[in-house]
């Protein structure tokens, strides 16, 4: 990643088809971040909330994971996204709940 900084309203969202056992790592990544794992319908399974910046430590999301979406540090808590919250997103089969437009 080698980025010091993602907009507020960015994040980066990896799409695992068929869903798998996923693990991920913050080699190369400079900020903290949130990783929420989503299942085939967009519901999120688990949070991973501020993974250290270059820890090289596995973080896993369990079984069954289609989508993994990384996005800064805390803003998960600080928008109410829980485990059990759904995502909107056509990777799901659904309609975007707003624009993907970057800032």
């Amino acid at each position: 990643m080698n980025r010091d900084h993602l907009a507020s309203t960015a994040g980066m969202l990896f799409i695992f088809d068929p869903p798998r056992s996923v693990s991920f790592w913050m080699r190369n990544t400079l900020i903290p971040l949130d990783m929420i794992f989503l299942d085939r319908d967009g519901v999120v399974q688990r949070i991973h909330e501020n993974a250290v910046p270059l820890d090289e430590t596995p973080i896993p999301g369990g079984d069954g994971i289609f989508a993994v979406l990384e996005i800064n540090g805390g803003l998960s808590r600080a928008l109410g996204i829980a485990p059990g919250s759904q995502l909107r997103h056509p990777a799901f089969g659904s309609g975007a709940a707003w624009t993907c437009a970057g800032t």
